[in-house]
């Protein structure tokens, strides 16, 4: 299994990065055609794992130049999220296996949550 990019990039942030870029691609796809100069928007991963765990920590920045009439705006916003790694490195926001939140009873009803002990 590999990993859903187009999910895991919903999921970032939980769901306020995906809007932030479209966000930022519209307003610098604005400026490009308002001023007739070149834009630019860029995104940029940092993976790191998260100890004795199988989770990475995954900082994600969206940088743009939005150009302006006497020149250009850079911004950059830097935020970061926890994913799981699942089979062959697949990334998702939920672990590949939970384990069941409530015991589950003979006649099929849901009982009581599970104790740890």
């Amino acid at each position: 299994m590999s990993t859903n990019v187009t999910q895991v990039f919903a999921d970032l942030d939980g769901g306020v990065f995906i809007e932030k870029l479209a966000h930022i691609l519209s307003d610098v796809a604005g400026a490009v055609t308002d001023h007739e100069k070149k834009g630019e928007v860029s995104i940029n991963l940092k993976l790191s794992k998260i100890q004795n765990s199988d989770q990475v920590q995954i900082e994600h920045t969206l940088k743009f130049k939005k150009p302006t009439m006497r020149g250009s705006i850079i911004q950059d916003d830097a935020t970061s999220t926890p994913m799981y790694v699942g089979t062959k490195g697949a990334l998702s926001f939920y672990p590949e296996k939970q384990p069941p939140l409530f015991e589950q009873e003979s006649n099929g009803n849901v009982a009581k949550l599970k104790s740890n002990g």
